[in-house]
């Protein structure tokens, strides 16, 4: 504790690190009151905060901090240029202009970025006016139609761009993740109200308060589980030959490149959830066909049959996605041109095909721990934890939430040992050459 504390003051008496961090507590504040401002045109008491808190759009709600729940002006969140985000990607990948961008360094992420911010307009503009047909009743607005849809689609897509803006501001000016950390905040922001309606409800007798504690407890094992999956790597071990320039020698030392256990992060997760709306989507179109068992099985998120086959697709898709972010070839290839090597492994193809195999090995295991923490929310519920407070056990919130936080004070630690102070994450020092204490994998679990 005592530590914790002296850590506390050497980041006061960092002005730099000061000042971002007050930045970035600025700018989240900002996004927070935002959250709750309500769409022109719609009565203020109309609007419940309960409404949209199941499927998709309770998935929506809570990546957008409960905005999307009370029509605020935030309703879409940053959603909209995620999406874009991962289009462009991907696109990387399928149309050679796109790729051609990805390689020209700094002009072509400038390009892209563009191309992002453009295409975010225009999923906004569509996910807006589904949002007020969906989830704005005609007894909510104050102002009639068609005035209304276009005023609010203008507004939506503002606010949209406005906390892109924020997010922008929070990584030049704050402590970096301007993105990531809004998203963060607006997931954590539903946890007290979950922990203490979980509480509550306990304390009625449902189980007692025995029962919160095993539960706390529960929550704090599948938090260190996550930790460990999102931080867990395998280093390969990589030799660079000797070169004597002059009277110079350069290279002749062993580096390590770190391939992440769980290299695709939270996207296999999200792309297999989009594909479990289906069924769900399918029953509420046509009412017939909700009827059908397997149907009905499979939009049941409790049900064996949806567990099942949601374990299944974040599988595939973990294989998936690391295949198309992680190029064993290109990494050979740039290996090769800087005279690096891996230890009894010869340069080039045999290079290449080693990374991948190392990368297989390790996806397999990685994809199986991210199955298991997609699906703890639903065990959880099975035992009766409120479908708030069981969201925190697992799934996309909770994956969200440990990287952002992991990340966050990496960046925080950053700072401090360049200024040579213990950082947040310290786990052992040692010497360098010049005799000033270094940290070396500060809190990251090799497996």
């Amino acid at each position: 504790m005592k530590k914790f504390f002296t850590t506390i003051t050497n980041i006061y008496k960092i002005d730099d690190l000061r000042v971002r961090i007050t930045n970035t507590l600025l700018f989240l504040l900002i996004y927070r009151v935002g959250s709750f401002v309500v769409l022109p045109g719609v009565s203020p008491s109309s609007v419940s905060g309960k409404q949209g808190s199941e499927g998709l759009a309770g998935l929506l709600n809570m990546f957008s901090g409960g905005s999307f729940a009370h029509a605020s002006i935030f309703a879409l969140g940053v959603m909209p240029y995620i999406s874009a985000s991962i289009v462009v990607q991907l696109l990387g990948i399928a149309v050679p202009y796109f790729a051609k961008l990805q390689k020209e360094g700094e002009s072509g992420r400038n390009k892209l970025n563009q191309w992002t911010r453009y295409l975010t307009i225009a999923i906004t503009a569509v996910q807006a006016v589904a949002y007020l047909k969906s989830q704005i009743t005609p007894e909510q607005m104050t102002i009639s139609n068609p005035y209304f849809t276009i005023l609010n689609m203008c507004v939506l897509t503002a606010g949209t761009l406005f906390v892109m803006w924020l997010g922008e501001k929070i990584t030049d000016k704050g402590i970096g993740n301007g993105i990531s950390l809004i998203i963060m905040v607006g997931i954590i922001s539903a946890l007290p109200g979950a922990f203490v309606s979980e509480f509550q409800s306990r304390n009625a007798g449902k189980g007692g308060l025995i029962t919160f504690v095993v539960e706390i407890v529960a929550l704090i094992g599948v938090v260190m589980f996550t930790i460990l999956i999102v931080q867990g790597t395998r280093k390969i071990a990589v030799q660079y030959a000797k070169r004597i320039v002059g009277n110079k020698q350069y290279g002749g030392v062993r580096q390590y490149i770190p391939l992440k256990v769980n290299a695709a992060g939270v996207m296999p997760i999200i792309f297999a959830q989009a594909l479990m709306f289906i069924p769900s989507t399918v029953a509420s179109f046509f009412p017939k066909a909700a009827s059908n068992g397997i149907l009905m099985s499979l939009a049941n998120y409790t049900s064996l049959a949806h567990n099942l086959l949601f374990a299944i697709l974040i599988i595939a898709f973990t294989f998936f996605y690391t295949a198309i972010t992680v190029n064993p070839t290109q990494m050979a290839d740039d290996m090769k041109k800087n005279g690096g090597f891996v230890p009894g492994i010869k340069p080039g193809i045999a290079t290449a095909q080693f990374i991948d195999g190392v990368i297989s090995k390790i996806t397999f295991p990685g994809s199986i721990f991210l199955a298991i923490i997609a699906i703890m929310p639903a065990l959880a519920s099975l035992v009766n934890v409120t479908g708030n407070f069981a969201r925190f056990f697992g799934g996309t919130s909770l994956i969200i939430l440990v990287g952002v936080v992991l990340d966050t004070l990496q960046q925080i630690e950053s700072h401090l040992l360049m200024r040579h102070y213990d950082g947040l994450m310290k786990t052992g020092r040692i010497k360098g050459r010049s005799g000033v204490s270094t940290s070396e994998n500060a809190g990251e679990p090799v497996i």
